[in-house]
């Protein structure tokens, strides 16, 4: 286990711009251009928010919540509040008022920082209702005359001028933080009731950025591309590893601008989840499909040599004589311009948040990029395990890092042990008991197998389908191996729990379904005119010939149906991270699957 450097992250923040105050902390984008920001700017603007919470009366462990997307403001406003002794409560900006709401009263926030008027006016709505809220600061937006709402520039201001009338008090709150006390409150958000409140200290950050240094995996010459929601752990540990190891970062959390973000930053590593990598490999896929011709045949050609290289690199072999002159000339031929797509100076990617296909690793491997699989839990402080990219296994999320210990339960959950694990869940001591036994082990909920020293995860405890004829089916396990058939596919939800066979739900890719639907020779385009299109079932329907032949009997899926739109945040179909909220998603189409299984029996 790496030796405690830090006892806070404030102490660990503050060596990060006294070490390095002329390195360049974060590139950003304003009005379509990109800016630098030096760590001697990051530490001045950071002390002048953490005054400013201090002349508003804030105190050791008050709550300050963060309600923004991706940008440099929210790392300088988290830095601000933990300097202030305070504690950050992360809340998505695509939150609903009511969510919002519960998450400000919940936690008891005293000040929250808003991204713009829109998130204001979310608060606004509920302000009867949260007796706590004193204040919000708003980072794009318009003060009000009552002084509730603050910009973001008069906070840091104010905090200025008190830093000037209170020598020596900035110093004195931020040496007095150790390692137990709250950093940050992250709600998790669950597929039913209201999410809860994960408590984590200091130590579990100051660990997580100790054991990713420790491991080698990055240095202070690397450059990440932050687009993760920094209200999510995943987000918020790569923040963390930023201020320990000291490499650069561009942050911005445009999804849409994400590619042109990446040629204009040139990332060596950025952190993802793997609906991105699935969206990218059916964008590259689907684009070989319509120009046909000898250009799909060259492509298709180089897959396969790609996927000859990946099986020998995975087994630390290299290719030789004529396969690495193919390898050379599919290269030059295809891989780079799929390496293009990412800037071109990419060393490996992180994926995390949940499973990947082994067939998008291994895809990507073969065009010479490592996506290293990492797993954790917002109650773990995210990293847990990762693969290492010169030392990885496809299929498995990696060996534990430093300091992590595990067990297999006799049930086959993964249990997780660490300073990293949380202390608890927030004024929710039942649901604590339930995840957090009295040694200290962390229940996850994840089913896995440990191999070689390598973690493996099947499947979620609670997802785990169990058929009426009393066969264990792991959806997540069919619903990835799925979307690999088609290119048009672009979620599934496999569904049986307690029927007598199982059954899916299939959403269209929007980003794909118009260029397969020219590459088929369809007249139509648009998603509903697509639904009813015989070529469409036709498609689907052989690729779920294609999984089923690879199944034994229990686990086919005997019926589909295409769902009227795609998946999404907005419809509550999906968390922040785009995972799929299954529950919520059946409880949506509930009629539908019941119709599958009443059809059956008529």
């Amino acid at each position: 286990m790496p030796a405690a450097s830090f006892k806070s992250v404030a102490e660990m923040f503050h060596h990060r711009v006294r070490s390095t105050p002329d390195g360049d902390a974060y590139y950003f984008r304003r009005a379509g251009a990109w800016h630098t920001m030096q760590w001697k700017e990051v530490g001045v603007r950071a002390r002048n928010i953490a005054c400013g919470l201090r002349s508003l009366g804030i105190n050791d462990e008050d709550r300050v919540a963060i309600q923004a997307g991706t940008r440099v403001e929210w790392i300088l406003a988290d830095m601000g509040i933990l300097c202030a002794g305070a504690a950050c409560t992360t809340i998505y900006p695509s939150s609903t008022p009511a969510e919002v709401a519960y998450i400000v009263a919940h936690s008891a926030a005293r000040i929250v920082v808003a991204e713009n008027d829109k998130q204001v006016v979310k608060l606004q709505q509920a302000r009867k209702d949260l007796p706590s809220l004193e204040i919000v600061v708003v980072m794009d937006g318009t003060a009000t005359a009552d002084g509730w709402v603050l910009t973001l520039d008069d906070l840091e201001r104010r905090g200025a001028g008190w830093d000037q009338d209170n020598p020596g008090e900035y110093d004195r709150v931020a040496e007095a933080i150790g390692p137990e006390r709250l950093a940050t409150l992250i709600y998790t958000s669950g597929t039913t009731g209201n999410p809860k409140g994960v408590i984590l200290t200091h130590d579990c950050w100051v660990f997580e950025g100790e054991a990713i240094d420790s491991i080698g995996l990055l240095s202070p010459g690397d450059k990440q591309f932050l687009f993760l929601p920094l209200a999510h752990s995943f987000g918020k540990v790569l923040e963390c590893a930023q201020l320990r190891i000291g490499f650069a970062t561009a942050v911005d959390g445009d999804i849409d601008s994400l590619v042109a973000n990446l040629a204009a930053q040139q990332p060596t590593f950025m952190g993802a989840v793997p609906r991105i990598f699935e969206k990218v490999y059916n964008k590259i896929v689907s684009g070989a499909k319509q120009k046909g011709g000898a250009s799909l045949k060259i492509f298709l050609w180089a897959v396969g040599v790609g996927k000859e290289v990946s099986k020998l690199r995975q087994e630390r072999k290299e290719p030789a004589g004529f396969l690495a002159l193919k390898y050379l000339i599919a290269d030059r031929l295809v891989f780079h311009k799929i390496r293009a797509i990412f800037g071109g100076k990419i060393r490996f990617f992180i994926s995390g948040a949940a499973p990947l296909a082994i067939e998008i690793a291994e895809f990507f491997h073969g065009a010479g990029i490592v996506i290293a699989e990492g797993y954790g839990l917002t109650e773990s402080s995210a990293a847990s395990f990762v693969n290492r990219p010169e030392d990885f296994r496809f299929g498995t999320v990696g060996p534990p890092l430093p300091g992590v210990e595990v067990q297999i339960a006799g049930d086959g959950e993964v249990l997780i042990r660490g300073r990293g694990v949380m202390r608890g869940y927030y004024n929710q001591p039942e649901q604590t008991a339930e995840s957090l036994n009295a040694e200290g082990w962390l229940l996850t909920g994840d089913i896995g197998e440990m191999h070689n020293g390598y973690l493996k995860i099947t499947d979620r405890k609670k997802d785990l389908i169990k058929t009426s004829g009393g066969k264990y089916v792991a959806p997540q396990e069919l619903e990835g191996r799925l979307k690999m058939k088609s290119t048009l596919i672009s979620q599934v939800i496999v569904h049986g729990n307690n029927r007598n066979f199982c059954s899916a739900l299939v959403s269209l890719s929007p980003e794909t379904a118009p260029g397969w639907a020219n590459t088929n020779g369809l007249d139509v385009t648009a998603y509903t005119a697509l639904l009813a299109h015989p070529a469409v079932k036709a498609e689907l329907d052989a690729a779920f010939a294609a999984l089923n032949k690879e199944l034994p009997s229990y686990s086919t899926i005997k019926r589909y149906a295409i769902l009227p739109q795609d998946l999404s945040q907005e419809e509550g179909d999906l968390t922040p991270s785009l995972k799929v909220k299954r529950k919520a998603v059946e409880s949506k189409y509930k009629d539908l699957l019941d119709g599958f299984y009443a059809s059956a029996l008529a």
